[in-house]
């Protein structure tokens, strides 16, 4: 449990539109509105993980080749984010909002977020913690993500919402952004782990 614990932190933390998007819209529009619009993501990442566990992970248990073509493909797409952030040089990776988002902009932003479906996907077909109880393995899941997913977004809310108040030099953002692909890297490194020694 706690290696998925760690991909889980290291999985919600690294930058995405979901976490990105609450940190720029902390920026731009302050603390009480990033909260509802992390509301609103909440619900929709729940939704998604809903999707998944639902269907596509019951389809990715009972078919091994699919499972690992679906890892694979989640692996890359976390592996490609790594390497967005790694090259955005001295520009912090996430833009303010242009309007200010609701509730509801946080709950349609997930269906179309294909991070969302990626760190599900590898978190809930990956990471066997109770292989012969699958049902409490994905409520044992969807507890920890949730445990730790709400607190990291108003987490990203408040660093946009300090993030505004400084004037960072280049070097300084460029660090940020190698910290925060370092930490997609871990993520993928402790997924690929699990896959082998399960």
């Amino acid at each position: 449990m706690l290696t998925f614990a760690a991909a889980v932190f290291f999985l919600i933390i690294t930058p995405g539109p979901g976490v990105l998007s609450a940190a720029g819209v902390g920026a731009a529009y302050g603390m009480r509105s990033g909260l509802r619009y992390v509301l609103g993501l909440f619900i929709g990442n729940n939704l998604v993980i809903l999707a998944v566990v639902s269907g596509l992970a019951a389809l990715v248990l009972a078919n091994p080749v699919v499972r690992t073509v679906l890892f694979a493909l989640s692996t890359a797409y976390l592996l490609y984010l790594a390497m967005r952030i790694a090259l955005a040089g001295s520009k912090l990776a996430f833009a303010p909002a242009q309007k200010e988002p609701g509730v509801l902009a946080g709950i349609l932003l997930q269906p179309i977020n294909p991070k969302a479906y990626a760190v599900n996907t590898a978190l809930f077909s990956g990471f066997a913690i109770m292989p012969d109880a699958l049902v409490a393995e994905a409520i044992w899941k969807l507890l920890i993500v949730n445990a730790i997913w709400v607190p990291i977004h108003v987490i990203w809310v408040w660093f946009g919402v300090r993030l505004k108040a400084l004037d960072l030099a280049p070097a300084r953002q460029k660090l940020i952004n190698f910290a925060m692909a370092a930490s997609m890297l871990l993520v993928v490194g402790l997924a690929i782990w699990s896959e082998l020694t399960t």
